[in-house]
């Protein structure tokens, strides 16, 4: 009666072990048997960490060396043509797809629904021919069969592939389903021989709004599948939101188990217990899977309860919501942790810990796990009465917010004016988003300052030098716009969480972002508010050394919320609004320190939009506002940029038109500028500044190729809205690089600006 069951773990290893491997091998210290064999290694302490903590169903093939979607395009043969057509891709192959070389752009990344995740978009088209190479899910599955532990493999399914997809040629990815399809069944064919009796089948798109074509493209799917392989078990995996009005689409599916978030919509559990079978297996979401809070036993414990009213315990698992590669790995790594902070956390460890009991209870009764239960209304009674959740001072300032308060003086037109009398810059000015190279050094000084073997005036004369030669560097280059180089950040989000109240920190709480990137999201605990400035030093003594404007650095408001473990007792628009009003303050401090240009980030706006329509404008109205709240109180004079990556915008455009921030820089390098069509069709007003140089890629881009982007920008772009800068940050690049790289994109401005339309007299 109830197992417990995971659907994903932690990639990266607890001390980050897979990225060390993976770049020890990028720059060729590490060759690709050393490579498999730091992976293997990983792989096995996941296997057996679960196992030991008692989880019955564990799975394999969650494992990636950079991106599970990456992965299955592999799986399946998804390997376009400049990469080669090898029948089984090599890592030359899979790196090169996901992060390029010279004159090969890689794969585009985008975020993967609405978390932090990034990843590799499949890029199909009608002569994609799928070929089913089911080498590396094959080989984990025996990997793990060797320790004893017979996994679930899980796969993403064929459906929700083809919906993260993009035509090159501009149609629909589902009319390539059954092309697609005999490559699932073989793969689906190969498991069952080597043994596996269930597959997790990953359909999060089940949780989405589903177009009729996406509904028949699951029916189609599914009983093609089925016919393939009917004697393979398939529980479909849902997460990240309720199936809603899909669950009379799902249980016409010819598969054997269900997976539902009860995290994210517990009220869905009523209807699926009216609507499966009831040989059914049955996975409930309970544990959160997306945060890094302790689970309220007794919750969790209702909902299976519930569920076993109606459908057999046998056929009922306790499971997180979702892969808990969203959430650090072990919490026993943060040995310097307040215990009394520690005692509301609950890391990927120990949420296997909460699953064990959550089935033990279930099946058991209350006594099996009567101390547990104390214990754990203790914390959340504790956590509820704390004073670090309460500051009656930010809270009656978030609730004094007016109208006025969200606008801008003047419009953006009358501001642009000023602006450009102001800043007096050339056509087509160039800039970067801000961040420049966190070199093994700038890490090494920061390592000894936070360990107190440098002291503090030492490490601001090394910071305060790579500030002088990150401006030097940019003016070498001829950049028109200015940034300080951010070497005093961690991270654009941790650096503002350590400088504000209402946050908490660990010190080995990693998390996947794509590939070997991870990032460390502080924990929002209570109310916000800034003490003190956070940036305005450092952004003082920038301009201190250039006749150049110089912008100041902020990361925007609702990006600082979804990009942190924030606080699950009250609604993220409270917590947003009480952010935006920090920031206010640092940019009027920043204003009133001469920086003409302040640029607030919020690279999370179209990330954190809820994948059902009926919820999205809810949403854009209080991020929006976030945003305004934040920047409004400047004057006209004063620029205000933001910057977004990795997202599409279609659906958002009109938000971010409403956010009035007076220039907008966007990645557009590896679509070619194609994430233009939205601004286009809009007739967006204000000033863009599309991406010519993929940061991402260690390739260095030519001058002609960034010209040849620009004067395609130009085709969907009035010219004085252009200006020119990297897709993203420069902070994982190395110096040499970006210094030729930002050479070459001057050169391409200088270009435009002697002949905007190409030698011919068209825009190329």
């Amino acid at each position: 009666m109830f197992s417990a069951a995971t659907l994903g773990f932690p990639r990266i290893g607890p001390r980050r072990e897979l990225k060390h491997a993976l770049e020890a091998y990028w720059i060729g210290s590490l060759d690709a048997a050393g490579l498999e064999r730091a992976a293997a290694e990983i792989r096995t302490a996941r296997w057996l960490r679960q196992a030991h903590h008692g989880i019955a169903a564990i799975p394999s093939n969650d494992f990636s060396l950079y991106d599970h979607v990456l992965d299955t395009c592999c799986l399946v043969g998804a390997v376009p043509e400049r990469f080669g057509r090898a029948p089984a891709p090599g890592l030359q192959t899979y790196f090169r797809m996901a992060r390029g070389q010279a004159g090969i752009a890689a794969l585009e990344m985008t975020k993967w629904f609405d978390t932090n995740y990034h990843y590799l978009v499949p890029e199909l088209c009608s002569a994609t021919r799928f070929a089913a190479d089911p080498s590396k899910p094959l080989r984990e599955f025996a990997e793990a069969l060797s320790l004893g532990i017979r996994t679930r493999p899980v796969l993403l399914g064929p459906v929700t592939f083809l919906l993260s997809a993009k035509r090159s040629d501009g149609g629909d990815p589902l009319e390539l389903l059954p092309g697609l399809l005999p490559a699932y069944a073989a793969v689906l064919g190969a498991l069952r021989d080597a043994g596996a009796e269930w597959i997790q089948i990953d359909e999060p798109c089940l949780a989405t709004d589903l177009t009729p074509g996406g509904r028949a493209a699951y029916l189609t799917a599914y009983a093609a599948l089925a016919a393939a392989q009917p004697h393979l078990r398939l529980l479909l995996t849902t997460y990240f939101g309720g199936v809603g009005d899909q669950l009379a689409l799902i249980r016409t599916l010819p598969v054997h188990g269900l997976h539902l978030d009860l995290v994210r919509d517990p009220g869905q559990l009523d209807a699926a217990l009216a609507a499966i079978p009831r040989w059914w297996l049955l996975s409930l979401g309970v544990v959160d899977g997306r945060n890094l809070w302790r689970a309220e036993l007794d919750r969790a414990l209702a909902l299976v309860r519930r569920a076993a009213t109606q459908h057999p315990a046998d056929l009922i698992q306790v499971a997180p919501s979702c892969s808990l590669m969203h959430v650090p790995v072990d919490l026993d790594e943060e040995r310097g942790m307040d215990a009394t902070m520690a005692s509301w956390l609950s890391f990927a460890v120990q949420k296997l810990d909460e699953l064990k009991s959550i089935a033990l209870g279930a099946a058991s009764g209350d006594a099996a796990i009567a101390h547990l239960l104390v214990e754990n209304r203790a914390m959340a009674a504790a956590r509820a009465s704390s004073p670090l959740r309460q500051d009656a001072v930010a809270q009656a300032r978030a609730a004094a917010v007016t109208a006025d308060d969200l606008q801008r003086t003047s419009p953006f037109r009358q501001r642009d004016t000023l602006q450009r009398t102001r800043l007096r810059l050339p056509a087509f000015p160039t800039t970067t988003i801000g961040s420049f190279p966190q070199t093994a050094d700038v890490r090494r000084q920061r390592a000894a300052f936070k360990a107190g073997s440098l002291d503090e005036p030492g490490y601001e004369r090394f910071l305060r030098a790579e500030t002088a030669r990150c401006i030097r560097l940019q003016e070498d280059c001829g950049l028109d716009v200015l940034v300080h180089g951010e070497f005093e950040r961690n991270d654009m989000v941790e650096y503002f969480g350590e400088r504000l109240s209402g946050f908490a920190f660990t010190l080995n709480g990693w998390v996947q972002s794509y590939g070997s990137r991870c990032v460390k999201p502080p924990i929002i605990v209570g109310d916000v508010s800034r003490p003190q400035p956070m940036t305005v030093d450092w952004a003082r003594y920038a301009q201190s050394l250039t006749a150049k404007p110089m912008k100041g650095m902020i990361t925007g408001p609702v990006t600082i919320v979804q990009w942190s473990f924030v606080r699950d007792d009250v609604p993220r628009a409270r917590v947003c609004r009480q952010i935006a009003l920090a920031l206010r303050d640092e940019i009027a401090d920043l204003e009133a320190a001469g920086l003409p240009i302040i640029q607030v980030d919020e690279p999370a706006l179209r990330e954190g939009l809820p994948l059902r329509s009926c919820e999205r404008e809810a949403y854009l109205g209080w991020a929006v506002a976030c945003f305004r709240l934040a920047t409004s109180g400047v004057r006209d004079e004063t620029q205000i940029h933001t910057h977004m990556c990795y997202s599409e915008f279609n659906d958002i455009i009109s938000a971010i038109a409403d956010l009035d921030a007076d220039v907008i820089s966007i990645e557009t390098a590896r679509s070619r500028m194609e994430l233009l069509d939205a601004f286009e069709r809009f007739a967006y007003p204000n000033g863009i500044g599309p991406g010519v140089y993929d940061i991402h890629s260690p390739a260095i881009p030519d001058a002609g190729a960034m010209a040849a982007l620009l004067r395609r920008a130009c085709r969907h772009l009035r010219p004085e809205q252009v200006w020119v800068n990297p897709d993203c940050g420069l902070k994982t690049r190395g110096w040499a690089e970006i210094g030729v790289s930002l050479r070459n994109m001057v050169q391409a401005a200088l270009e435009l600006r002697r002949d905007p339309a190409g030698s011919n007299g068209t825009s190329q």
